[in-house]
């Protein structure tokens, strides 16, 4: 994004795969100037993953282009005298750094944060792990997988057949790489008034079961466990996914005077009459003899027809969507929500990337230039790329 709130901020990024480059993408989509600091040799792992082999094996892979556009990269071996000394030099420049290595990686690589401080007392510096810095769990590897399972996620996603399962993407990933870029900003606007920067620490862990809601919530409130409820809203009823002609339809009707339109639309108005059904409580309680009213309803009419009537009525509906159709939708295309983009290795096919859905005075928050290469900025960032080694540094993959 040109000229983003954060345009002027730089940002040194040691992160790999997805929860730390998803971070720093963030920051990137604001404007920020954000330098990957790669190993020699591989880089970031994500380059050689994603769904297409071609592009893995020329080290950008898919999850590495949906990551990391608009950034620049370095490559710097963290273990030799020179990549250290080219390294802090770095940092004696920088208002961020994003990590996210085994807790205790960088500090035996030489650059604790009492030694990073030394250095730049303006630096703000985030470390991103499954279960935080300290505590017993800190130096257990972690991966998405592992946290959805460890926070209870996966217990709750499904039916009671079916659950435990996995949320169909990395999501553990994904709300701890947000909520670092949430807490490295509010960082930056505290060091505004202080001059200071700050250490931050972010478990993957702790931040998933934070996003889980009520489900977290009514447990810890009310003792109420929460179960698996499939493609239903346990909060409420006739609230979850339902049966139109030709297809699922998901219909929100979590207030009264919502369930009263719907019953007017679908023109069944005996079912407010219907002591099962007149009130919030008794609706949820006899939610599967509800459900199967309404669906005998629904399925006369296309489930687009449907989503338009309820919707301009005020009700909450829409269809169930795959991914292609979900990214096809007029709405992404009028607010500029996808970004194209030229392949960096000059290869002759667009690259289409995501923004992240905010917009500023109008202009949505995208990247205007591809992901970099490796080590594509060592001449302009690293005075001719002298601190780039010649071996993969092994500690900082560990």
């Amino acid at each position: 994004m040109r000229n983003g709130p954060l345009t002027g901020t730089r940002v040194l990024d040691l992160t790999n795969v997805l929860a730390g480059p998803y971070c720093s993408y963030q920051l990137a989509l604001l404007g920020a100037e954000v330098i990957k600091v790669e190993a020699p040799g591989i880089g970031d792992l994500a380059r050689q993953l994603g769904a297409d082999s071609e592009l893995n094996a020329i080290g950008l892979g898919t999850s590495f282009l949906a990551q990391n556009a608009g950034k620049k990269s370095v490559v710097i071996d963290l273990k030799s005298d020179d990549g250290k000394a080219a390294f802090k030099k770095l940092v004696e420049g920088a208002d961020v750094l994003v990590e996210n290595f085994r807790p205790g990686v960088l500090a035996r690589l030489g650059f604790p944060w009492s030694e990073l401080r030394d250095v730049n007392s303006r630096l703000v510096y985030c470390a991103i792990s499954g279960f935080g810095q300290t505590g017993p769990m800190s130096q257990r590897p972690a991966y998405d997988q592992i946290i959805q399972g460890l926070s209870g996620m996966m217990s709750i996603t499904g039916t009671r057949d079916t659950a435990p399962l996995r949320v169909g993407f990395p999501i553990c990933d994904t709300i701890g790489g947000l909520t670092a870029a949430m807490a490295i900003n509010a960082a930056l606007a505290g060091r505004g008034r202080t001059g200071e920067g700050c250490f931050i620490d972010v478990s993957m862990l702790e931040a998933s079961l934070s996003a889980m809601g009520w489900a977290v919530s009514n447990y810890l409130i009310s003792g109420l466990l929460a179960e698996p409820m499939g493609d239903q809203n346990a909060t409420a009823a006739p609230s979850g996914t339902f049966e139109a002609a030709d297809g699922p339809l998901n219909i929100a009707a979590n207030r009264q005077e919502q369930f009263v339109t719907l019953c007017r639309i679908i023109d069944r108005p005996d079912l407010l009459d219907d002591e099962r059904f007149r009130e919030r409580e008794a609706r949820k309680v006899n939610r599967e003899a509800l459900n199967r009213e309404i669906n005998a309803a629904l399925r006369t009419r296309p489930a687009l027809e449907w989503e338009e009537t309820f919707s301009a009525a005020g009700v909450p509906a829409a269809r169930v969507l795959t991914v292609d159709q979900a990214l096809g939708l007029e709405q992404l295309a009028d607010r500029g929500f996808i970004a194209e983009l030229p392949m960096p290795n000059g290869m002759h096919r667009t690259l289409r990337v995501v923004g992240n859905g905010a917009m500023y005075d109008g202009h949505p928050s995208v990247p205007v230039l591809p992901p970099p290469l490796l080590g594509e900025h060592d001449e302009e960032l690293l005075n001719g790329g002298g601190a780039a080694g010649d071996q993969v540094d092994s500690a900082a993959a560990s």
